[in-house]
């Protein structure tokens, strides 16, 4: 059976418990397994004799075992087996006199002890890893990691004496020759038959052999309560195997020969095929031939080589089977230079393509409505709003499409430019569309522009499209788009869906660019019925640091406005410990304070409902750092499914927060916290609280229709309910300048960027205003650090940077509220901005001698697979 990255696990593990428990983690392909990379690599385990031992100290060494009994434990169920061990062979080695050691093994199921007795029978030798520790006066070893060598095997002992001399370092095998174990025959006695005559299995061939396999670098995974990292590696370390690797990466970048420790075949109760057992003498330079025929490189040839990069399967196996930290990390660099490489000439690509395809010329005239709309402002533009709008009239004026960002704080004056293009568009005599994420912001949208451009002349008809609209209004707007008079047309989703239609658009504008998907933004191209391309402006107020802009962006034109508009007030921020009542009491008593001066406040919960099982429990969450994203989330705060798929849209509106930062322990399991605070709950809370006593609050989440969402937003406007309860969606377009307080529930939860969003809702009427970011996080915690961010600092571009340092870049630029995935899984994009620049550069160069990728088919499927956003080639971590 031929085994490709697209290979379904399913097909090849027998174990279907396991199978459905990598499926929790995203992974389903091998290839989902192979780019589920480790989050860290242990240091090597140092080789001492048992005398050599310090308590709390990792360390391996070769030993016999002499004896071995199991003992019922009569306190509690339950058995203790318990083997002493005499290392004096593999002290004579190190030169110190030999010692003896207990290993200690608890468990309730007598299989397992059954298990263990049967490997430690007396006169096995064993290569034994873990923490020696001191109970009664003895030394012992609790649950170590042992291997079973095989008896009378040639070398099985071999190298003690050699050993010796490189040993001193305390670094084993890693410090000596090469092979130090190449000449010596064993000097153990072989194991006792079993009594049976049944064959003993054993883990390895040699001392040699099992002494590397422990010392060597450990991989260790994000797990979960399914499946531990040891089980991922075990699993990955499989498909490795059948793929044709048998041996594992060295330094001077060849997959080992003799010398070397081996990948050892995948039992058959694990793994269902295995490639090559019908061939036992594959050899080593076949077995990385195999392997580099199973993973193709991406990379062209003259750029790894000019990077001195290794190959793709080449790098896999180091990360996977590291002989060395210093490897692991050169593997590392090498798939992260390749995610650079990739994204950049996806995006060079892109931009080229559009550059080719043709476009409405919309030339500025004299007196046009353009400068009708700026001369009737009430307000003068700034000079950076002055800018942006002078290039995007140059943009527009081409025959070929515009593709430009627009990045600007909350309150920066986005809206005006916009408006100024759409009517430049109108005026050359075609359709804007300007879409918005939700319907509340579309209508607002609507009502603001219709107020700007009822004074200009000739009028200007602004059609609204939602998919809440009632069916005869639905017709009309349709009707209105499809008949191609000049106008501008605010829509939702709706404006993606097949039934709108707009033949002679020229010009699309995008809000909040984030919650959108790329194929939903390229759904707009076909909307033209001469074979045009409509100009495309997205604008964003989520701040994007100029690094990761250009890898995210690389092919948009991309513009900044930095200047707030006159009055505002900067926006007080207080993190608030939940713990500490009295805070929060004071807190409760000047919102009330503020609501009777004739403010408004609002108060944010991640989840709608407390009791809704949809909301916790067993869903995933991928980072970052990112990710990212594809681990496993023991809490299940996040609105994604655990698999790393797509949410239901039920899902993704029950948890407001984008995509909650996760906590890991050592081991790469999730630590559960405390479950998120609900809409509900925290609205029956406050409503019984003196402070709030005679106050009428309203409750919004994602789940109310639309008609219900306008009629809350109307009566808190209205001060009616002065005190609006709500998931976050808030977070974008609504805008109630009497808002002077916003209270954030498990902000500690929240990406940095998520938080500076919300925090934007207030302030907008120039009083002063205030943020409460309530928190459980624990003092000294990444989660407070995080905190002290936005604490001190009003600056979104300095917010996005922390934010991309502290998770990773997919998750900042909003993938997860798309409900998509970020396509980077080692690249981080502030970091690696040098690598990014000369991955750029590189790719450049390609394409200009080669613009289709002709000679690159494994690039070009790569280039292709992240351009749509598919997963099968990078994934979200």
């Amino acid at each position: 059976m031929s085994i490709t990255m697209d290979t379904t696990l399913a097909s090849l593990v027998t174990n279907k418990r396991r199978v459905s428990a990598l499926k929790s983690l995203g992974i389903v392909t091998v290839g989902d397994a192979l780019t589920y990379y480790p989050f860290r690599v242990t240091e090597p385990v140092p080789l001492r004799a048992i005398r050599e031992a310090a308590p709390g100290q990792q360390m391996a060494f070769a030993a016999v075992i002499r004896d071995m009994r199991v003992v019922p434990m009569n306190a509690r169920r339950g058995y203790r087996l318990e083997a002493t061990v005499d290392d004096a062979d593999f002290a004579r080695s190190r030169r110190v006199p030999g010692s003896t050691a207990r290993l200690t093994f608890f468990s309730y199921r007598k299989s397992y002890v059954d298990w263990v007795s049967m490997r430690l029978r007396a006169g096995t030798s064993v290569v034994v890893s873990g923490m020696p520790s001191e109970y009664m006066g003895q030394l012992q070893f609790t649950h170590p990691e042992i291997l079973t060598v095989a008896p009378g095997s040639a070398g099985a002992g071999a190298g003690l004496e050699g050993y010796a001399r490189g040993a001193a370092s305390g670094n084993g095998a890693f410090a000596g020759s090469t092979d130090p174990y190449a000449s010596v025959q064993s000097a153990y006695p072989p194991a006792a038959a079993a009594s049976s005559g049944a064959a003993l299995k054993y883990d390895a061939d040699t001392v040699q052999e099992a002494l590397t396999r422990v010392c060597r670098p450990r991989p260790v995974y994000h797990a979960s309560s399914r499946i531990s990292s040891e089980h991922i590696h075990e699993t990955i370390l499989g498909l490795l195997w059948m793929m044709g690797a048998r041996t594992s990466s060295t330094p001077d970048g060849q997959l080992a020969g003799a010398g070397a420790a081996g990948i050892v075949a995948p039992t058959t109760d694990t793994i269902a095929v295995q490639n090559g057992e019908e061939n036992s003498g594959t050899t080593a330079e076949s077995g990385a031939e195999a392997l580099s025929q199973s993973i193709p490189d991406v990379l062209p040839e003259s750029v790894r080589k000019a990077k001195n990069l290794m190959h793709r399967a080449e790098a896999f196996l180091a990360i996977h089977d590291p002989a060395s930290t210093t490897r692991f990390k050169e593997a590392i660099e090498t798939l992260r230079y390749e995610e650079a490489f990739v994204s950049q000439t996806s995006l060079l690509k892109a931009r080229s393509h559009a550059h080719k395809s043709a476009a409405h010329s919309c030339p500025l005239v004299t007196d046009s409505l353009r400068d009708q709309f700026i001369a009737s402002l009430p307000f003068s533009l700034t000079a950076g709003q002055q800018q942006v709008i002078h290039d995007i009239a140059a943009d527009l004026a081409h025959d070929w499409p515009m593709q430009r960002l627009l990045q600007g704080e909350v309150g920066s004056g986005k809206t005006v430019v916009a408006l100024a293009a759409m009517l430049q568009a109108v005026d050359a005599g075609y359709q804007a569309v300007l879409v918005a994420p939700t319907q509340v912001l579309a209508e607002q949208h609507a009502e603001t522009i219709g107020r700007m451009v009822e004074q200009l002349k000739p009028a200007i008809p602004v059609t609204l499209l939602t998919g809440g609209m009632k069916l005869a209004a639905r017709r009309k707007a349709l009707a209105a788009a499809s008949s191609g008079e000049p106008g501008i047309i605010v829509a939702t989703h709706a404006a993606f869906s097949k039934t709108f239609q707009a033949p002679h658009l020229a010009l699309v504008v995008i809000d909040e660019q984030h919650r959108f998907g790329v194929e939903q933004r390229e759904s707009l191209n076909a909307k033209t019925d001469d074979g045009t391309t409509p100009h495309l402006l997205v604008m964003t107020a989520t701040p994007i640091p100029r690094t990761a802009a250009m890898t995210w962006f690389g092919d948009l034109d991309i513009s900044w406005l930095t200047e707030l508009p006159g009055g505002r007030k900067p926006i007080r921020t207080v993190v608030v410990n939940e713990a500490d009542a009295a805070t929060m009491g004071r807190m409760f008593a000047h919102i009330r304070a503020r609501v009777d001066a004739g403010e408004r406040a609002y108060i944010v919960c991640p989840r709608i409902d407390a009791d809704d099982e949809g909301n916790e429990g067993g869903s995933g969450v991928s980072a970052a750092a990112g990710s990212a994203r594809g681990r496993a989330a023991a809490s299940g705060s996040s609105a994604r499914t655990a698999a790393g798929g797509r949410a239901t849209r039920a899902a993704a509106d029950a948890i407001g927060i984008d995509d909650p930062y996760e906590t890991f322990d050592e081991n790469g399991e999730t630590v559960a916290r405390p479950p998120l605070h609900a809409v509900a709950e925290i609205a029956d809370r406050l409503q019984k609280l003196p402070q709030f006593q005679g106050i009428r609050f309203a409750t919004l989440t994602g789940r109310d229709k639309d008609d219900v969402k306008i009629q809350v937003m109307a009566d808190f406007a209205g001060g009616e309910t002065p005190i609006l309860v709500s998931t976050t969606v808030i977070e974008v377009g609504v805008d109630v300048k009497q808002a002077s307080c916003i209270v954030i529930f498990d902000a500690d939860r929240y990406g940095l960027s998520q938080l500076h969003q919300l925090r934007g809702r207030v302030g907008r009427g120039g009083t002063n205003s205030w943020a409460f970011l309530i928190s459980r996080a624990e003092p000294g915690s990444p989660a407070e650090q995080r905190l002290e961010v936005i604490h001190h600092s009003l600056d979104g571009a300095e917010i996005a940077q922390a934010d991309l340092e502290f998770r990773g870049a997919g998750d900042v630029l909003g993938d997860a509220q798309s409900g998509g995935k970020s396509s980077l899984k080692l690249l981080r994009v502030v970091k690696d901005a040098d690598m990014i620049a000369d991955a750029r550069t590189r790719a450049e160069q390609l394409l200009a001698a080669d613009p289709e990728l002709a000679d690159e088919v494994q690039l070009a499927g790569a280039v292709l697979d992240f351009t749509r956003g598919n997963e099968t080639f990078l994934t979200s971590s």
